[in-house]
């Protein structure tokens, strides 16, 4: 397996955590805040989740020219704010997550084990196909410990 396969792997088994740990809950639950004052719920970090595989494989990687998920003049808040216990909300976070994740892949299908060292340049900023590869990584390791503490909270499920 090549570096491009084994980041892609990882990437796949990240999502299906995210999607073991909202499985089964009510939008209530899914809703659900951590500790005050904090706004984290895990409907929040599916949002939060689209919207930065959005950001870094469609914005940054692709170059479509199209407003960020979520983020409307700069209120990042908004992603775990306005997560609130209705279904429609709760479907179209869900609509919305594995869409990006089909154009996300349809971005990394495009890429060969050299691509990774492709260097971009995007908003002022430089990085490498590899390093937005990592940052997504990165935040889906970082928040499905989130999941895992805002899952047993609710029902007392653990494991992985």
């Amino acid at each position: 397996m090549n570096e491009l396969e084994n980041l892609r792997r990882w990437l796949d088994d990240l999502r299906a955590t995210v999607e073991r740990k909202a499985d089964g809950l009510t939008a209530e639950q899914l809703a659900a805040r951590s500790t005050p004052p904090s706004s984290l719920s895990i409907l929040g970090l599916v949002r939060h989740l689209a919207q930065m595989e959005h950001y870094w494989f469609v914005l940054t990687l692709s170059r479509a020219d199209e407003p960020q998920l979520y983020v409307a003049d700069g209120d990042w808040d908004a992603q775990f704010r306005d997560a609130v216990a209705d279904q429609a909300v709760v479907d179209e976070a869900f609509e919305t997550w594995r869409a990006v994740r089909v154009r996300a892949d349809a971005v990394l299908d495009r890429l060969e084990p050299g691509d990774l060292e492709f260097v971009w340049d995007a908003d002022d900023r430089t990085g490498s196909v590899r390093g937005a590869l990592t940052q997504v990584l990165y935040e889906y390791a970082r928040h499905a410990g989130h999941l895992d503490l805002l899952r047993e909270a609710i029902d007392g499920q653990t494991g992985e």
